[in-house]
């Protein structure tokens, strides 16, 4: 049996000054909804750092520029292994916090622009949408009461 492809990627938990969550819509277009909401972030290039990574996607997915330095972590590992074009990739993320921002999202440099929200700890804990990690209700408050000053934590 053949492993799975393995995909590194970096996220990152971008918290406003009223802690609140900024999400991507993912899986959505003008005629679907919404399938998951998850932090901003991507693929990391061949010979990129987890963090170099994060601040370029921040960049990319909502024109934020950031210095690697301002980056709080990685607070989570998230491992998880799911189908792509009918064969299953081995998606291994690494996150790491940004706090007290405050910044008008530019989705341009996303071919469909596509959806964004700042999402409160009440709403996330709602449990009426779907988010990645799924527990993210429960991981999320421990990040937000931060600074983060433990290991990373593994979440699903």
């Amino acid at each position: 049996m053949t492993a799975a492809p393995v995909r590194v990627t970096s996220r990152v938990l971008v918290l406003d000054p009223q802690q609140r969550l900024l999400l991507l819509g993912a899986g959505g277009h003008a005629s679907a909804p919404v399938q998951c909401w998850c932090a901003p972030g991507g693929v990391v290039a061949d010979g990129e750092s987890l963090r170099a990574a994060a601040v370029r996607e921040l960049a990319e997915e909502i024109g934020l520029a950031v210095a690697a330095g301002d980056l709080e972590g990685p607070v989570w590992f998230r491992r998880q292994v799911l189908p792509e074009g009918g064969e299953p990739v081995d998606t291994r993320e690494t996150y790491f916090v940004l706090r007290d921002v405050d910044h008008a999202v530019d989705r341009g440099g996303r071919p469909d622009g596509g959806p964004y929200r700042c999402w409160s700890l009440a709403e996330i804990g709602a449990g009426a949408t779907t988010f990645a990690p799924r527990e993210l209700a429960e991981v999320l408050p421990a990040v937000v009461s931060g600074p983060w000053g433990g290991p990373p934590r593994v979440v699903e």
